[in-house]
């Protein structure tokens, strides 16, 4: 199955590395790079981009689920700051709890290198058909 093309706001604006697995059992772990500018005073990763880099996990469960026919259109994300994030690689792990015909409820997290928990997400999001 190929991969459909990467937005750049991923690559470029979140840090993106690269996507680890888009399992077809609706997991998806992706690589990205937190960069000092990307962090607020005191040297820590601002959470929006924490957000982000585990709102894309969980899109990218959902479209390997359904075998790229759609996608997830966020309706409202809770999220849990665990310990502050810090330059460097942090590894963005989403998957699908329950898929619906209209619905997905989401769950991701993000973790360090060494495997610390640092944040995690939940999502309830409306499904719609992947533009081509």
């Amino acid at each position: 199955m190929s991969e459909p093309p990467t937005p750049d706001a991923l690559e470029l604006r979140l840090g993106l590395e690269r996507i680890v697995d888009r399992g077809e059992g609706g997991k998806a772990v992706l690589h990205y790079r937190a960069t000092a500018d990307m962090c607020h005073a005191g040297g820590v990763v601002q959470g929006g981009f924490i957000t982000g880099w585990i709102d894309a996990a969980m899109a990218h469960a959902v479209a390997a689920k359904t075998a790229q026919a759609l996608v997830p259109l966020s309706l409202e994300i809770k999220i849990s700051f665990f310990k502050g994030v810090m330059p460097g690689r942090v590894i963005a792990e989403g998957w699908v709890e329950k898929l619906g015909r209209t619905t997905a409820f989401l769950e991701g997290r993000l973790l360090n290198e060494a495997g610390d928990v640092l944040a995690k997400a939940s999502s309830t999001a409306t499904l719609a058909p992947l533009k081509r």
